[in-house]
């Protein structure tokens, strides 16, 4: 039997075969993201419709939001907080150490503090570190201070000692989460290499603690910006406190805290994004890649929406 080689393998002429017909993929629709959008506007559109039929005079709150009483406050606030922080985070770093310290003394007062403040709410604090005078009639430190309790212990030392040393009480379990996520051999080789213990945490532990340490306290940072409120009850004329004195004197009470609201949601949201910048820059020597900007999100999403809508239009 003779076999047609040129007709079975096609001559030079022949059209090649066709091939797999292209596959037209069609986008699975979430039909629950609709709904959930739908009432969120329709919840969104009934807040907004229940405050415009309230009795708000709303031109009040821009007429205020610049006054040098309220901008004072405002750097009353941010003073406070940072001041509060730097305490609560030296503070934490220290009893971090002492409670992880093998000295039983040391390890058991660091117990103790943490145990104490943190058991007692920071309102009660500053009530009491304000009313000692009740106790105490003077400061009395020997030859190198001497005065009255009430003229030592200012609104804004009150403050600054409330919230600082509560917060430290805080850091101090943040800082020893840190500290214990660093293995171990990384301590043993530099000791190994003759470095001391102070040198070894300084440069070794802490800077890789840093990436487990900085997201939780920068949510601290946001919870004292918030918690500065409440030094209102102990005269310090914060943001609150001077809402509050405007709303009485202007008749316009329930306008002056949406006021302080606003100046708090911004300030928050100024510092949560100085918190993500901040741990994106630690996170550079654990992450392959580092997460994405917001505005590289924004470009991002929006190069494909145009992408998307330059196929569709090709395709029509």
């Amino acid at each position: 039997m003779t076999v047609d080689i040129d007709k079975r393998a096609g001559g030079p002429g022949d059209t090649p075969p066709a091939g797999p017909e292209a596959i037209k993929a069609i986008p699975v629709r979430h039909y629950g993201r609709y709904v959930s959008a739908v009432v969120a506007i329709a919840l969104l559109a009934a807040v907004v419709y229940a405050f415009s039929q309230g009795k708000i005079n709303w031109d009040a709150i821009p007429d205020y939001f610049f006054d040098d009483r309220v901008l004072t406050g405002v750097g009353k606030t941010l003073l406070i907080t940072i001041l509060a922080m730097l305490i609560g985070i030296f503070g934490g770093i220290l009893l971090a150490v002492m409670r992880l310290s093998k000295n039983p003394v040391t390890s058991t007062l660091a117990w103790f503090y943490i145990w104490f403040f943190r058991g007692t709410p920071v309102l009660v604090q500053l009530v009491v570190w304000f009313n000692l005078g009740l106790v105490f009639e003077y400061v009395n430190l020997g030859p190198v201070y001497r005065d009255e309790w009430s003229d030592f212990m200012t609104p804004f030392l009150t403050a600054l000692l409330g919230l600082g040393l509560n917060e430290a009480a805080y850091m101090a379990e943040i800082c020893r989460a840190g500290l214990l996520a660093v293995d171990e051999g990384q301590t043993e080789a530099a000791h190994a290499l003759g470095m001391s213990h102070t040198k070894t945490l300084r440069r070794i532990v802490v800077p890789q603690a840093m990436r487990v340490i900085v997201p939780p306290t920068g949510n601290e940072v946001i919870n004292m910006l918030k918690t500065t409120s409440l030094v209102s009850v102990v005269q310090y004329a914060e943001l609150f406190r001077v809402a509050q004195d405007i709303g009485q004197t202007s008749g316009a009470p329930a306008e002056m805290l949406f006021l302080a609201a606003a100046w708090y949601l911004l300030l928050t949201s100024v510092f949560s994004v100085g918190q993500y910048y901040l741990e994106r820059y630690y996170a550079r020597g654990s992450s392959r890649s580092l997460p994405p900007t917001p505005m590289q999100k924004i470009r991002a999403n929006l190069f494909s929406l145009s992408n998307r809508s330059s196929t569709t239009g090709g395709a029509a």
